[in-house]
């Protein structure tokens, strides 16, 4: 039987020809990875936008059929910064349209700047780009850059930004232990005076409210939580 190897050696051929491609296209990559690097953002560093280009210019070399390199840098170029923008945008914490919003805003400024020979104000920018100050004033603030930073490169012992408002592990466990002692010693009371402390301090019932549930005086109600109190006192004094 006569065997066609037509196929394997196209197959081959193409896979030379990817490799190739793909070698000799890589410093167009490791370019344009360095010159977005300064926009990337703390996670991310050059070796991830360059695994991004990697990956669209070996797609690039697959999909472009035969030998003619005619038009193959300029589509593989724009394929890979393309894969490299997309990777910075999906990164970023920004909102959608905040840079070019930034950008807007930054030449206007540098226009009047030139035009008026000083420092413009809010209100001539605002009305240069044809808005309200309220307007412009959200829009300065929604385009405003976001700065992310290293937990380990800000953090301090020291510093009052990481001070907690908690209190320590000894208060904390100095407290349930009053916690509990003040719930034995209320359990402890005879019946109708943990009534009125459930009454008053959970419920948040006022005395004449209590009397009514009680069927009894408000005086009379006064008299108990005031016995009630007298008795956790000496309790826990003790």
């Amino acid at each position: 039987m006569i065997q066609d190897h037509t196929r394997f050696s196209a197959a081959k051929a193409y896979s030379v020809q990817v490799g190739d491609r793909v070698s000799r296209f890589l410093p167009m990559v490791r370019k344009l990875a360095w010159h977005l690097s300064g926009s990337a953002g703390p996670s991310l560093d050059v070796e991830d936008l360059m695994q991004a280009g990697l990956v669209a210019l070996t797609e690039c070399a697959q999909r472009h059929e035969g030998p003619s390199e005619d038009g193959f840098a300029a589509y593989a170029k724009l394929r890979v910064r393309g894969a490299m923008v997309d990777l910075l945008r999906a990164s970023s914490p920004e909102a959608r349209g905040a840079r070019a919003n930034r950008r807007k805003v930054e030449q206007t400024q540098q226009q009047l700047r030139l035009k008026l020979k000083r420092v413009p104000t809010a209100a001539e920018t605002a009305a240069a780009l044809g808005l309200t100050l309220a307007e412009f004033e959200k829009l300065r603030t929604d385009a405003a850059v976001i700065q992310l930073d290293s937990i380990d490169e800000c953090y301090s012992d020291t510093s009052s930004v990481f001070a907690s408002d908690d209190e320590g592990a000894e208060a904390i466990l100095l407290e349930a232990e009053d916690r509990a002692r003040l719930i034995d010693e209320i359990t402890a009371l005879p019946e109708r005076l943990q009534l009125v402390i459930q009454l008053y301090f959970v419920e948040e019932l006022n005395l004449s409210e209590i009397a009514q549930v009680l069927n009894v005086s408000i005086p009379r109600v006064h008299q108990l939580k005031a016995t009630a109190l007298d008795k956790l006192k000496l309790s826990l004094a003790a």
